[in-house]
């Protein structure tokens, strides 16, 4: 395959239209009301889930067991988004779940193999 061919081809992937990768950090406890409020929301076609662990200095948000494993248990939300509607996305978020870690990151491509 050619480079022409090859860029041609990735300027067809519908996917690549200034979207953003949303990842939100959850305690294990909100993961069934946010995957809940996540599949009501119309402006998403899909997130994923996955458990993680979160590592830090923040001692006073860990229990006893987490400060002697240094780790937290989270489940981590991937949710891509078109980058106009993820502003509004976190906004509606903080104000039914205060207090979760996020980032936005852009995507540079995305679609089927």
């Amino acid at each position: 395959m050619s480079e022409a061919e090859i860029k041609h081809n990735d300027s067809d992937n519908p996917s690549e239209q200034n979207s953003c990768l949303v990842m939100l950090f959850a305690t294990p406890a909100l993961e069934e009301g946010l995957v809940d409020w996540l599949l009501e929301n119309e402006s998403i076609s899909w997130f994923s889930t996955t458990e993680s662990y979160g590592h830090g200095q923040r001692v006073s948000s860990m229990s006893l067991f987490e400060q002697v494993t240094g780790r937290q248990r989270r489940i981590q939300f991937l949710i891509e988004i078109d980058q106009s509607l993820a502003s509004l996305l976190l906004q509606s978020l903080k104000l039914s779940f205060p207090g979760l870690h996020f980032m936005v990151i852009p995507v540079l491509s995305a679609g089927r193999l």
